[in-house]
C-alpha cells in the first residue's frame, strides 16, 4: 500500500509545522512585512482544549496513552472564501488565529510565493538555527564512555 501523500499535502504539512512552532509575536512580525491581509472572519475558535497524546513502547510497540496536552485550534475564512486552519500547542489564542490566517493566505497559488518568502522561510530559518544551537549545547555536555574488553 502506497502511503505517500500528494505534494500539496506535504507542503501544507510543512508550513503548518513551522507556524505551530512559531510564537504569535514572530508570526505577527513576519505578517507586518506583507500588504495588509484581506478581511477574515472566525469560523471556529480560537478554542482551547485537551488532546490525548499517544506513545508506542520502543517506538513501534503497542500504543498507549501517554497523557493529555493543551491545544488551541482556530479556523478562519477570508473574504474570497479560502479557509485556513491551525492547531497549536498551549493556550495562545492569538498564535492559533494568526497561524490559521497565514494558512488561508498560503492556499492562494498566486500569493503563496510571497507569503512563503516573507513568513514561512524566515520562521523556518530561525527554528533551524535554534535547533542547531540546542544540538551544540547538548553535544558540549556529551560524555564518551568506553569499555576495555581486555585488561592485562
Amino acid at each position: 500500500m502506497d502511503t505517500a501523500l500528494p505534494p500539496e499535502t506535504e507542503e501544507r504539512r510543512r508550513w503548518m509545522g513551522v507556524l505551530a512552532r512559531a510564537s504569535a509575536a514572530e508570526i505577527a512580525a513576519r505578517l507586518d512585512t506583507l500588504p495588509p491581509p484581506p478581511a477574515h472572519m472566525r469560523l471556529r475558535g480560537p478554542e482551547t482544549g485537551l488532546v490525548m497524546v499517544r506513545g508506542r513502547a520502543g517506538g513501534d510497540g503497542a500504543p498507549f496513552n501517554l497523557g493529555e496536552m493543551t491545544v488551541t485550534r482556530c479556523a478562519v475564512r477570508l473574504a474570497d472564501g479560502r479557509v485556513g486552519h491551525a492547531y497549536v500547542a498551549g493556550r495562545d489564542a492569538r498564535q492559533a488565529e494568526l497561524a490559521a490566517l497565514v494558512d488561508a493566505l498560503l492556499l492562494d497559488a498566486e500569493a503563496r510565493p510571497a507569503v512563503e518568502r516573507a513568513v514561512i522561510a524566515p520562521l523556518a530559518e530561525t527554528q533551524a538555527a535554534k535547533r542547531t544551537a540546542e544540538a551544540r549545547r547538548a553535544a558540549a555536555t556529551r560524555v564518551q564512555f568506553f569499555t576495555m574488553t581486555q585488561m592485562r
